[in-house]
């Protein structure tokens, strides 16, 4: 029997014929949303940075930016460990590894991103990369993810048998579902309302090609969870299903506490409750996509993230380039 784990008639290095073209067509998504962050100029940004008096920034909204430079740049380091160091080991089919290994470059890219951005606007590095042990919401965030995706980093760990089959469902709900698809996203909503205000507009720009990859990231991962669950139906027990709800609930409260200490007071649209309702939303959205029942019947409060995402055109507002966006009709994931 195929499978996408533990087939032992797999050679991983034979990509044709095909069994799983949904991962095929990811990598060709990915590709077509290529993209590196020095073709995005920064001197507004410095500028702006800069500034003092009237037209700054406020105190404010130099937090929540200096709060989501300081999650995001080990974030995506540690995704990129996870993808390298675990999930590629244990999926021996050809096209899902090489989706994981453009998603590998993805996350090598957005981790340029924040380096990029910390040069640019002078900031010092060992406070901005400290940020996850120094501030107690992103450490409970990266502990948490850390936690819970243990198993797959341990050397000796197998996928044989329907526990470990369990225990790798459940580490990937962890780093698909949990930390790209809910720990991000607060700072999308965020950075991205600061680009709506025409405010530091070079970051901006760079988070919204990060959430393009995003949104491709969590769809292979979500069809790949719900692949091995089509695959392996004994794994998929109400326990099991209790236990995934359950973590996804808990990486809401930690994202919500997060998004409150980047927020004490509303600025720009944004208030912690507003907030808090978006990631209730796209909570739902994610137990859904892998078949489970929503928790919140949360509405969006963030309409226009959509419209940032389902974009088949982006025109780059400081050249007359256009960036051609390929998009698929399965990833409308705010």
């Amino acid at each position: 029997m195929k499978g996408v784990i533990n087939n032992a008639t797999t050679d991983p290095n034979k990509i044709l014929p095909m069994t799983y073209h949904w991962a095929r067509q990811y990598y060709k998504d990915g590709v077509a949303n290529n993209w590196v962050p020095e073709e995005v100029p920064m001197q507004q940004d410095i500028e702006l940075w800069k500034r003092q008096g009237s037209g700054a920034l406020s105190e404010d909204e130099r937090r929540m930016i200096f709060y989501n430079l300081g999650f995001f740049s080990t974030a995506e380091s540690l995704t990129a460990n996870n993808i390298v160091l675990a999930i590629y080991r244990h999926l021996t089919n050809p096209e899902c590894r090489q989706y994981l290994l453009r998603q590998a470059y993805e996350e090598a890219v957005h981790t340029d991103t924040f380096i990029y951005c910390c040069d640019s606007l002078g900031l010092n590095p060992d406070e901005v990369y400290n940020m996850y042990h120094t501030i107690k919401s992103i450490k409970q965030k990266d502990d948490f993810v850390v936690d819970m995706t243990k198993s797959v980093l341990d050397p000796t760990f197998s996928t044989q048998g329907t526990k470990n089959i369990q225990r790798f469902v459940h580490d990937l709900v962890g780093y698909y579902v949990i930390m790209e698809g809910i720990f991000f996203y607060a700072g999308f909503a965020m950075m991205l309302s600061l680009l709506r205000q025409n405010k530091m507009v070079g970051i901006g720009e760079q988070f919204q090609f990060i959430l393009r990859d995003e949104t491709v990231h969590l769809a292979f991962g979500s069809d790949l969870i719900n692949t091995i669950v089509k695959e392996n139906p004994e794994i998929w027990t109400e326990d099991f299903q209790k236990i995934i709800t359950q973590n996804i609930k808990q990486g809401v409260e930690l994202e919500d506490q997060y998004a409150r200490d980047c927020l004490p007071r509303g600025i720009l649209g944004l208030r912690p409750d507003t907030i808090s309702q978006y990631l209730q939303y796209i909570a739902d959205r994610r137990l859904e996509r892998i078949g489970l029942q929503k928790l919140y019947g949360a509405s969006t409060p963030f309409p226009w993230m959509s419209e940032i995402i389902d974009l088949k055109k982006e025109k780059n507002f400081f050249e007359t380039r256009v960036t051609e966006y390929q998009t698929s009709g399965n990833l409308d994931w705010e």
